[in-house]
């Protein structure tokens, strides 16, 4: 049995799936966009109340505080004249920490500080305060404020390990060559009236003696002590990279302290 299609006035066979109409379609359009306004006008995330913030941001600052003093500057304050003057009394000096990190050595002619080997400085008092006390030295582990530098000294480095280093007269030589030393505080000569040597300095040692010569109890003052007067180079924190206050004597010596 034949079934007859309804035909369209063309004479082709009408669609039978349902299409919408463009009416329908402004529509769903119109529905759409409803719905994406409803979910971008949704609440956002509340802030957090600012009892919170704070200790949050606090801890964050006090975080990088620690890994800048740990992995890369640490600064100390000169407490003597032994280093003048090129570094005065009060001076705050820039330590490069990653120095040491990087495969550095302590080189001639660097100024670098470095931890007590023994001996070298007298007991420091304490404050009598146990809190200001904790509070000063929760400061300075964090690096906010130098630390208190009772267990650090600031020198030049003379001569490294193997190296011989002797003084006689006014001449100062290292493996028989004398050393041009134009940093020396004025008045003051190499030897400062103090001889000695030839002394060998020990391998992973170096021999340190400040710029104001006649006023600096370094190298020279502790032959009899561990390392015959040299200093330990696992003892060395890094060299000294910059004066960075006051800023009237600010002063660059590189990355490295040359």
């Amino acid at each position: 049995m034949a079934v007859n299609l309804p035909e369209t006035p063309g004479g082709a066979p009408s669609d039978s799936a349902v299409r919408p109409t463009p009416g329908g379609r402004a529509e769903a359009r119109r529905q759409g966009r409803g719905s994406r306004g409803r979910k971008a006008r949704r609440p956002g995330r509340r802030p957090r109340p600012w009892w919170i913030e704070l200790p949050v941001m606090a801890a964050v600052g006090l975080l990088v505080a620690l890994l800048i003093k740990t992995c890369l500057f640490q600064v100390f304050t000169i407490p003597s004249g032994s280093m003048e003057n090129t570094l005065r009394i009060g001076d705050r000096v820039g330590v490069n920490k990653l120095a040491p990190l990087t495969g550095w050595e302590p080189e001639p002619g660097q100024p670098v500080v470095f931890k007590d080997p023994g001996g070298w400085l007298p007991p420091q008092p304490t404050d009598p305060n146990p809190f200001t006390n904790a509070v000063s030295s929760a400061l300075s582990f964090v690096g906010l404020v130098p630390p208190k530098d009772d267990n650090y000294l600031v020198k030049r480095v003379i001569a490294t390990g193997g190296q011989t280093v002797q003084c006689e007269g006014t001449t100062l030589t290292v493996d028989g060559r004398k050393l041009d030393e134009p940093y020396l505080h004025p008045g003051d000569d190499s030897c400062a009236g103090l001889d000695f040597g030839p002394v060998k300095v020990p391998s992973g040692y170096v021999w340190v003696e400040g710029d104001h010569r006649s006023d600096s109890a370094d190298s020279r003052y502790h032959q009899h002590g561990p390392g015959g007067g040299a200093v330990p180079v696992d003892n060395v924190v890094g060299p000294v990279s910059a004066v960075v206050w006051p800023l009237n004597h600010f002063d660059w010596f590189g990355w490295t302290g040359r």
